[in-house]
């Protein structure tokens, strides 16, 4: 049985209200990462290519020196389905992971741009 499909003003209602900062575009849901630098961005797209892995369902990406775009899409449903929001939120939740921002003994990164490697959002 295939995958049920959303609409684009599903799949909108749903990014704003799950998703703030992925996008809809050309039939897919995006999201770019800013790094510091390739390092960091090959760093975004191995922890993409892991999850997607594990996922069993593989967004396309396209990268730069200090930028990571992520595409999602259910090629086999040819739209945007629940595997497609559930895999965006697993990206999001690992990239944006801040540890110095929470309780316990992970510090995060010093602030200091010889150890930056993604530009977190404003929080």
């Amino acid at each position: 049985m295939a995958a049920k499909t959303y609409s684009d003003a599903e799949v909108e209602e749903r990014l704003k209200s799950e998703l703030p900062t992925w996008r809809l575009e050309d039939g897919w849901i995006r999201r770019t990462y800013k790094t510091n630098s390739w390092k960091g961005t090959l760093m975004v797209i191995n922890a993409v290519g892991h999850l997607a892995e594990a996922a069993f369902h593989h967004p396309d990406i396209t990268a730069s020196y200090a930028w990571v775009e992520v595409r999602l899409m259910n090629h086999a449903a040819k739209g945007i389905t629940d595997s497609d929001f559930a895999l965006a939120k697993k990206i999001e939740e690992m990239v944006m992971w801040q540890p110095g921002k929470e309780d316990g003994p992970l510090s995060g990164t010093p602030d200091d741009p010889r150890f930056a490697y993604i530009k977190y959002d404003k929080s």
